[in-house]
Parts: structure tokens; C-alpha cells; sequence
């Protein structure tokens, strides 16, 4: 960590104290070089989610004022901007508001995961009630909240999880079924959940050659959506078609006001009524901590988020 200058914000720009930090997949992947862009050195940062209050306001702008609270809205380049700090400057663009009460440490862990469910599974695989789609990599972050977000439209969420040890945790989060891919075969294991008919959407963390089998286990003109890259090898798809597949990241709905005001809609109703609600692996007490959660990130032995709690 380093003591650096921070300058006033200029016109559209937001300073904000940071009083928690949430730590993701990406950062971990960007520390050590295998993100999808390199780091710009010698000034590239770390971190897209924080929670925090305003403390000032550049020229124009009108959407913040000091003392709200706010969150960070994850849709900028590191090679810019990073919110593992204790205080930042940002575009107003770059956040959104704290849904009324909520604390920090729970606001820590919500923007990224519950978008990232919400715009891969309901704006872009179209998730529909009654419908089953296949979760992978179900413990992580986006995983947890991706299980939660299925609820809340009426889907039936189907986890999948490497090892045993997090099957009964899936389940009291709410998972109706759960694969453990070590010892059973995903496409055989969904084709028995779903009577032999396959599952109507997969959201997958993972890609890799594993993405076929996934595919596999989709019904006739099933959809799947990938939106992590955790195996780095090729993707390769299904051949049971037809079938549609896409990409999914936040960057380009998080980009537009109507994308952020939907995914916030979305979000904010739900910690309101309850139905979501961030499961947290950890909580560290400190900036100073930092590497202790990027440990913990790459061990995998959580469930849920890591978060880093800085301010008061």
C-alpha cells in the first residue's frame, strides 16, 4: 500500500470515503496477469466494488451530494480507476446509490455479483418462472447471487459445484437441486432433474471444454450464457442444436443510465423485500489485510463474498 496524492474532483467527478471494499474473481486474475487486458504500470489499480459516503462534489454535478452514500458501479478500467483505497475520485457515472438500509459491508458485496446475475441470466439469457437453468461455480460470488436472482424471477436454479463439502450450503441458500461435478456427469445429472427435457439456460463461470457438456445438457433451442473464463483453455461448443449462446459482461449495460436504472431497480427491490440478500464468506478488518483475501479468492474454499471492511 502507498500514501499517494488525491486530487479535488474536477467537473463530474465524485470524491467518496470508502468504508468497505469487495473482492472479485478479476481482481485476482488482474494482480496476477491473466485478466483479459494487461495492467498499465506503473499506475494501474485494483478493486471494482466499494461502498462508501460522498464527501465532495466537482462542477455539475447534481445526482450526489456530500453525505450520500454510495457504491461503486464497476464499469471502468483499472488502468484508470480502482476503489481499494480509503478515499477515491470518480466520475459520477461510476457510481450508483446505496439502497436505503443497507450498511456497507452488505453494499460491498452486491453491485458486481447481482448485476452480473441479473444482466447475464434475466436481460440477456431471458430467465423465465418455471424455467430450470444450470448455475456453475454455484459458491462463488455471482454463483450465490445467481442462485438468489433465479428465485426471485420464479426459475428453478440447478447448481453445480466441484466438490461435496458445498452441496448442503447451495442447498439451504435455496438451490432445488445441486451436481457435484466430480462425481457425477452434469449433462446426465440435469437430463434426469429435468425428465429427460434438458434445462432451459445455463450461466456459466467457467467455459473451457467443459462448455460442451453444458450445451449437452440444454433442451431444443436452449440458451447458454458464459461470463467468466475461469478454465483458460478454448471453449468448445455443444452440438446439440439448435441452441443460442452469448457473452455476457457488465461493462456495456453498465455503461448506460437505463442499464444501470434497471439492474438497480432489480437489486435495490430485492434487498428491500428480503429475497436478496449477498452471501459473505469473510469479512478482514483493513486495508492491510488485502492479501489475506486474495488468498482466500484463490484457495476457493469459500462460499459467497470476500469483503474488506476500511472505514469506520
Amino acid at each position: 500500500m502507498e500514501e499517494v496524492p488525491l486530487p479535488a474532483p474536477g467537473p463530474g467527478e465524485v470524491r467518496v470515503r470508502v468504508d468497505a471494499v469487495g473482492l472479485n474473481r478479476a481482481d485476482v486474475l488482474f494482480r496476477s496477469g491473466t485478466y483479459h487486458y494487461a495492467p498499465t504500470l506503473p499506475g494501474a489499480r485494483l478493486g471494482y466494488e466499494a461502498a462508501g459516503v460522498v464527501e465532495e462534489v466537482g462542477a455539475g454535478v447534481t445526482a450526489y451530494a456530500p453525505g450520500d452514500p454510495v457504491m461503486a458501479a464497476a464499469n471502468f478500467d483499472f488502468g484508470v480507476h480502482g476503489v481499494h483505497a480509503e478515499r477515491v475520485v470518480l466520475p459520477e457515472e461510476y457510481l450508483v446509490a446505496r439502497p436505503e438500509g443497507v450498511d456497507a459491508v452488505t453494499a460491498a458485496a452486491v453491485w458486481l455479483t447481482y448485476f452480473t446475475a441479473y444482466g447475464g441470466m434475466v436481460e440477456t439469457g431471458g430467465l423465465l418462472p418455471g424455467q430450470h437453468v444450470v448455475i456453475t461455480g454455484a459458491s462463488s460470488g455471482v454463483g450465490t447471487a445467481a442462485v438468489q436472482t433465479a428465485l426471485r424471477v420464479g426459475a428453478v436454479p440447478i447448481a453445480t459445484t466441484r466438490g461435496e463439502a458445498k452441496r448442503k450450503a447451495l442447498l439451504d441458500l435455496g438451490a432445488a437441486h445441486v451436481v457435484v461435478t466430480e462425481s457425477e456427469d452434469v449433462t446426465a445429472a440435469v437430463r434426469g432433474i429435468t425428465g429427460g427435457a434438458g434445462a432451459d439456460l445455463v450461466f456459466d463461470a467457467i467455459g473451457g471444454p467443459g462448455f460442451a457438456a453444458l450445451g449437452d445438457a440444454l433442451r431444443p433451442g436452449g440458451t447458454a450464457v458464459l461470463y467468466g473464463w475461469q478454465d483458460p483453455r478454448p471453449v468448445t461448443l455443444s452440438r446439440n442444436w439448435p441452441q443460442t449462446t452469448h457473452t455476457y459482461a457488465n461493462g456495456a449495460p453498465a455503461r448506460t443510465p437505463e442499464g444501470r436504472r434497471r439492474a438497480f431497480g432489480f437489486i435495490g427491490s430485492g434487498l428491500r423485500d428480503g429475497s436478496l440478500a449477498p452471501v459473505i464468506a469473510e469479512t478482514f478488518d483493513g486495508l492491510d489485510r488485502i492479501a489475506d483475501a486474495h488468498r482466500l479468492m484463490e484457495s476457493g474454499a469459500h462460499t459467497g463474498k470476500i469483503v474488506l471492511r476500511v472505514g469506520p
